[in-house]
């Protein structure tokens, strides 16, 4: 019995694992930037740093919590979705390509809220070497091609959405810089406003003049030769072990049954 049911459900398994979809997965290795153009200013200032906190710049230095967190996010996500129209793709068991249109009811029509959930629990993933200082963005995804084109894609897209981020942020600090260097009347107050707008105009330039302002890849997706999952040896392993067990707590609790029964039979003679 122990024998046929492992048999049995090894057999189940085995259908399962060779018809389910194969996944691949693509990573690609990124080294955070750190933006060091503000280091030492924050000492510099001593009492007129507020200015800078005004001006909205921040003088940590940069650091790598704030790319990381927007890689991270679901916003970003949420871009990366919408501009390149992977609703449909996420869901294609549910899309109707000849006719356009979705196969389920209106109240089970996914929408981008369900995508970027599924993208964020099921595709992509961001690890971290803390020792090594270098992020991982995975993805995965039924076709190696694809999987390996997303991964290199939002590497792309995350570097490019910092850099108009800082790019932004340094006009505008600018700007209210000199508003203020223009109103400044004590030569120490002019020396400090300028030193924040050269430190701005240096995280300008840098911006524009670097498409990896944020993240530096280290290792570029390709498509991957062979299948992330399912594991199909394992599978068939795990079910086998899985029928023997069943099988065994069977024939434990059916001799069990039957001691109780005889005993019971016994107590009545």
């Amino acid at each position: 019995m122990v024998l046929a049911s492992a048999v049995v459900c090894a057999v189940l398994v085995g259908v399962y694992a060779f018809t389910a979809k194969s996944w691949y997965r693509a990573q690609v290795t990124l080294l955070p930037v750190e933006n060091k153009s503000a280091q030492g200013l924050l000492g510099q200032l001593g009492p007129l740093s507020g200015l800078a906190g005004l001006a909205g710049i921040s003088l940590d230095g940069g650091g790598r919590a704030e790319p990381i967190a927007v890689l991270r996010s679901r916003d970003f996500l949420r871009d990366f979705i919408e501009r390149k129209q992977l609703l449909t793709v996420l869901f294609a068991d549910r899309w109707d390509a000849q006719q356009r249109k979705w196969t389920t009811t209106p109240s089970k029509t996914p929408d981008i809220r369900d995508a970027v959930k599924f993208f964020d629990e099921d595709v992509r993933r961001i690890g971290e070497d803390r020792k090594l200082s270098l992020v991982t963005l995975t993805v995965d995804w039924t076709d190696a091609q694809t999987a390996a084109d997303w991964a290199n894609q939002m590497a792309v897209d995350i570097n490019a959405k910092l850099r108009a981020s800082a790019i932004e942020d340094a006009e505008k600090s600018i700007a209210y810089l000199r508003e203020q260097l223009a109103t400044a009347n004590q030569v120490a107050l002019q020396q400090s406003i300028s030193r924040l707008i050269e430190s701005q105009m240096q995280t300008l330039m840098v911006a524009r003049g670097n498409e990896e302002y944020a993240f530096r890849v280290i290792d570029t997706a390709h498509p991957a030769k062979k299948r992330f999952k399912p594991y199909r040896s394992l599978l068939i392993i795990g079910g086998a072990f899985v029928g023997a067990l069943l099988a065994c707590v069977f024939l434990v609790v059916r001799t069990q049954l039957r001691s109780a029964k005889l005993r019971s039979n016994l107590n009545e003679e």
